[in-house]
């Protein structure tokens, strides 16, 4: 048998009423103040929607946003393209290369679906808000231009003090540490070698006047005074054969 339920405190007829006012007086008795826009900016807050910003290394082209947005104002285009196997004997696979993304801002309502059913974390809201135009057809931004509105995007508050940092921060940090490792190797390479080069000895020209020779043919001498060879006496051959 169910347990019943705690009573429940009775409701005062027009309380919320009464708390609408409330908040509605609180709000006539403060000081009005001007921002003098664009001199100086609002201060929005973090889930402020403004512009969608794309992180397209994220994006899979699976069209999820494009179906599901109600104005129609997401357009994609993609192709495939064929991925060698990673390993020997391995099956080659195919996957979807974006081609274009690009947002109409003159059709989209800012309902946030698109953010919501991307399964893959590609979309995110931007607190940036200045992107007027005269031209109407000039709302129409592509993906560089939501590329660029990545950076605007807030960081995510931390869930737990402990946590760690996204996967895409982490693939981003390691690849930038193993660029500059590599760039830091080239360098030491390139110094040492420079270092081996200067300390190298030179080879010393040879004195003026002086004539090397590295041997003499059979049947001649060098004259040690002069330098110059002279035809051998027979007597010397023979002492050079015994």
């Amino acid at each position: 048998m169910a347990e019943p339920l705690p009573p429940t405190r009775p409701r005062i007829p027009g309380s919320g009423l009464a708390k609408g006012l409330a908040v509605t007086l609180r709000t006539m008795t403060k000081k009005t103040v001007t921002a003098q826009y664009p001199d100086a900016q609002p201060e929005l807050p973090p889930r402020s929607r403004g512009v969608i910003g794309l992180f397209e290394e994220n994006c899979t082209v699976c069209m999820l946003c494009a179906r599901e947005c109600p104005d129609w104002c997401i357009y994609i285009d993609s192709h495939k393209e064929t991925v060698p196997p990673a390993a020997p004997g391995g099956r080659e696979r195919s996957r979807n290369v974006l081609d274009r993304f690009a947002i109409d801002f003159s059709l989209c309502m800012y309902c946030g679906i698109c953010i919501e059913v991307c399964p893959f974390d590609a979309l995110f809201w931007s607190p940036e808000f200045e992107y007027a135009e005269t031209d109407i057809h000039e709302l129409t931004h592509e993906r560089d231009k939501l590329r660029e509105w990545m950076w605007t995007v807030p960081a995510p508050p931390a869930l737990d003090p402990g946590a760690e940092e996204p996967k895409e921060l982490a693939a981003a940090r390691k690849t930038a540490d193993k660029l500059a490792a590599e760039a830091a190797t080239a360098a030491e390479a390139a110094e040492l070698a420079a270092q081996t080069a200067e300390q190298a000895p030179q080879p010393e020209p040879p004195a003026s006047g002086t004539t090397t020779t590295t041997g003499t043919t059979a049947g001649t001498t060098t004259d040690p005074t002069t330098g110059t060879p002279e035809p051998s006496k027979p007597s010397d051959l023979q002492d050079g054969a015994s």
